[in-house]
């Protein structure tokens, strides 16, 4: 599928819940938009999930519902690499090797490893896997060759760890050849922070999330619980700073609706150019209910595809194992060179089991 001008592009979403606005902000609609311009690996990032999902029915179900939500939102899956990253096992045996260059230091300073124990948990609470999290990330990036990341910003720090760990093994396995190659970041600035119902960052720690296919009745009492100021009815308001018209122009793609909104915003009328009659008065109230169409009309045929896949699980598991295979193509070619380079044997069936040895 690749071709001489399009470059390899590679992300993930975590099985952590139901995916929610921010997440289809800042990840799903990017990664879906560069499935067009680019050759596209995306995966279910569920070995990472171990790190805090310890329960079994709930990792599965996580799983489903992540990937179900690409799927309903346009992912096509004969297009894109679309697989679940614990079908590659190419990943954690890179993973180790990486982990026998990168630096100590510098996981000790990851947000990954820092954050848990800003939360007052010692060594003795924190597991492997939450300090190893950036070699694990950076095994996903590498074992698929790609060449660029789209990464927000608390996950620029781990992708830059990934570049140093490629090119660490690079200096010490290939005199500075590019055995592994060393990708960029992508960053769309215009999507950095997606703000939730209470003006912070939205996050499920935070439990300010407005969660993908709600019904309708959900996502109006959804959209009302946003923190809005006591500006009077009828008065301008702030577009810049307000978390309604940021999820509102997000979300649009049209330009001229933003800037219809900014102009109702600006005025404090429904009319920007008719009277000044309480009757076309324009309020928090207004806004938060565009907001509200601008949801249900963008999710509710998404909101029934996912339905279907969720009542239909083994489709899920057929498409994700079908991508899977893709994978391990590209990344048994990388292992090779890897495994050629440290000198670890090459004549070894992907199943890690030894062709001569039979039942």
């Amino acid at each position: 599928m690749a071709t001489m001008n399009r470059k390899r592009v590679l992300t993930g979403i975590k099985p952590t819940g139901i995916p929610h606005l921010g997440n289809y902000l800042g990840a799903i609609r990017p990664a879906i938009e560069l499935t067009r311009q680019h050759d596209s690996f995306l995966f279910i990032a569920d070995l990472h999930a171990l790190t805090i999902t310890p329960d079994r029915a709930a990792l599965r179900a996580q799983t489903h519902s992540v990937a179900a939500t690409w799927l309903a939102l346009g992912i096509d899956p004969d297009q894109t690499v679309f697989y679940r990253q614990s079908d590659v096992p190419e990943i954690p045996l890179l993973a180790w090797i990486l982990s026998c260059v990168t630096p100590l230091g510098l996981l000790n300073r990851a947000h990954s490893y820092k954050d848990a124990r800003a939360k007052d948990q010692t060594d003795d609470d924190i597991n492997h896997g939450v300090f190893s999290y950036p070699v694990l990330m950076a095994a996903d990036i590498l074992a698929l060759g790609a060449d660029l990341v789209p990464v927000g910003k608390d996950q620029k720090q781990h992708l830059e760890i990934t570049q140093e760990a490629a090119r660490k093994f690079n200096l010490r396995y290939g005199g500075g050849e590019e055995i592994l190659r060393v990708p960029e970041a992508l960053i769309d600035e215009r999507v950095m922070t997606i703000p939730g119902i209470d003006g912070q960052k939205m996050s499920k720690s935070y439990e300010n999330t407005i969660p993908l296919f709600l019904e309708d009745k959900q996502i109006d009492k959804a959209t009302k619980s946003i923190k809005t100021d006591s500006t009077p009815y009828g008065e301008p308001l702030v577009p810049e700073t307000d978390t309604v018209f940021q999820l509102f122009s997000l979300l649009a793609e049209s330009p001229d609706r933003v800037e219809a909104l900014r102009s109702r915003y600006l005025t404090g009328r429904k009319d920007p150019t008719g009277s000044d009659a309480q009757e076309n008065y324009f309020g928090w109230g207004d806004a938060k209910k565009a907001l509200r169409d601008e949801i249900m009309a963008h999710f509710r045929a998404p909101r029934d595809i996912y339905a279907r896949y969720m009542q239909n699980p083994d489709e899920i598991d057929r498409l994700l194992t079908r991508g899977a295979a893709r994978a391990r193509a590209r990344a048994g070619d990388v292992l090779a060179r890897v495994r050629e380079a440290v000198g670890l044997p090459l004549n070894v069936c992907p199943s890690g089991i030894d062709p001569e040895v039979s039942a």
